[in-house]
């Protein structure tokens, strides 16, 4: 219960910026044109790798968000959206929540933060560590050097075998698998972050209840 207390209180820390992110995300999306229908599933599959999933695999339908752990957008989506999605959508059985890797070039340490996320999957603590790179993202975002040091005290505090840990990231494993992931969303014609795919339509940055107002419009087309 502490944990989850501190968890929220990290986010009240956010709150400050939530009314003007909020309206950002709204005008972002809205004027998001819907295009496809895209092959995603075709591109994800030959790039090997399903991208970190949470949900039934029977929900009928799938959330795929393409995002980068030093963007700081995609930080406010996972605190307006993406916690409402989860909550409300992914643990009702409404949907399966997949996120994969983007990190892009303008960001000098996504990739080695993306990594850090692929060796804490390996412990299957995937989706900790996502949590915890989004809400400490401008500690380490603005740290010196790599920010590797601080991704090792949080692989740490999200109980990982930190020596485990430290041979992956040593071993760099996870780099040709970052930039397939990298390399898909370009070929599904993604150009930034974050950015959804629901029901083979790309979009950029959306509410919750545009996400559920989706989520609605296709499990009703379902027959």
């Amino acid at each position: 219960m502490a944990g989850m207390k501190g968890f929220y209180l990290g986010l009240g820390g956010i709150a400050v910026i939530g009314a003007g992110a909020l309206w950002w995300a709204s005008r972002n999306a809205a004027a998001t044109v819907p295009l496809g229908p895209i092959p995603i599933d075709a591109v994800l599959s030959a790039k090997g790798f399903p991208g970190y999933v949470e949900g039934s695999p029977d929900a009928p339908v799938e959330v795929v968000e393409f995002a980068d752990f030093q963007c700081p957008a995609c930080r406010e989506t996972w605190v307006l959206t993406v916690q409402d999605v989860k909550e409300r959508l992914v643990k009702t059985g409404q949907v399966r929540y997949v996120f994969h890797d983007f990190p892009l070039d303008i960001h000098d340490k996504a990739r080695v933060a993306h990594h850090a996320g692929a060796c804490a999957d390996e412990q299957g603590a995937a989706w900790a560590m996502h949590d915890k790179l989004f809400l400490q993202q401008n500690e380490w975002s603005s740290s010196p050097g790599t920010g590797e040091k601080l991704f090792r005290k949080y692989a740490g505090e999200i109980g990982l075998d930190t020596e485990a840990y430290d041979e992956c990231m040593g071993s760099g494993r996870f780099r040709a698998r970052i930039q397939a992931s990298y390399d898909a969303a370009l070929e599904l014609g993604i150009g930034g972050t974050p950015a959804f795919v629901i029901g083979g339509q790309r979009y950029g940055a959306l509410t919750y209840d545009q996400i559920k107002g989706i989520v609605d419009s296709l499990t009703a087309a379902t027959p």
